[in-house]
């Protein structure tokens, strides 16, 4: 919040919210249940990640609230972004998808907080407040899943493999759609489910994204 000189008393501005999430339901319930709140006001929602930045910079908010998983722009690059291109607005993530390698890399990206939708409103509000303070604000049960999982032991290469494998077309389809041999594919697909511990492509990539590590999907 700002101090406004204002007579002999100084007032204090709201803290300013910007919300991105693509649920416009969820969206709205946010709005309404943060605007609640007589120090809290939203100056701005949106609905994809490549419209946070020009919103916040249109706005100038305090906090951003960002899901992860949005079209156009994912919530952890929306977070990077924001962060090099406002350093002074702070970004606390909200999202249905508490998974372990989401927060490390939201944090990574320069996040002052990450909690869950599923975090009460009061809590949620308390979060918005200590994320402006400079203070941390982690879900404490995904912050010991976070140590306890590790980095993801994918590279670069068999993460795309996998992340393309979600469609569940066969080896020679993402072939094509990666401009790469069938053959590679098939290695790559191996290596990732050898990593991951699973015995079969679609048990990898239900392990993988359960732990966050295919985040950053190019398609919208």
């Amino acid at each position: 919040m700002t101090e406004l000189a204002g007579g002999t008393d100084a007032v204090t501005a709201p803290i300013r919210l910007l919300l991105a999430d693509d649920q416009a339901l969820v969206r709205g319930a946010l709005a309404a249940l943060l605007s609640l709140e007589p120090d809290l006001t939203v100056v701005a929602e949106v609905g994809r990640g490549d419209e946070v930045l020009a919103a916040a910079c249109r706005t100038r908010p305090d906090v951003a609230l960002l899901d992860v998983e949005m079209p156009g722009l994912d919530g952890i690059a929306a977070t990077a972004a924001l962060r090099e291109e406002l350093p002074d607005c702070r970004v606390l993530v909200v999202t249905t998808f508490g998974r372990p390698g989401y927060l490390r890399r939201a944090m990574e990206a320069g996040a002052g907080g990450f909690v869950v939708k599923d975090t009460p409103a009061r809590q949620l509000a308390d979060a918005v407040r200590r994320v402006h303070a400079g203070l941390r604000v982690v879900d404490p049960t995904l912050a010991a899943e976070t140590l306890a999982s590790g980095h993801s032991p994918l590279t670069e290469r068999e993460t795309e493999v996998l992340r393309a494998a979600r469609s569940g077309e066969p080896a020679g389809a993402l072939a094509r759609a990666l401009h790469l041999s069938e053959g590679t594919v098939r290695n790559h697909l191996s290596a990732a489910i050898g990593k991951t511990g699973a015995r079969t492509r679609a048990e990898a990539v239900r392990i993988a994204e359960q732990n966050g590590w295919l985040l950053g999907d190019p398609e919208d």
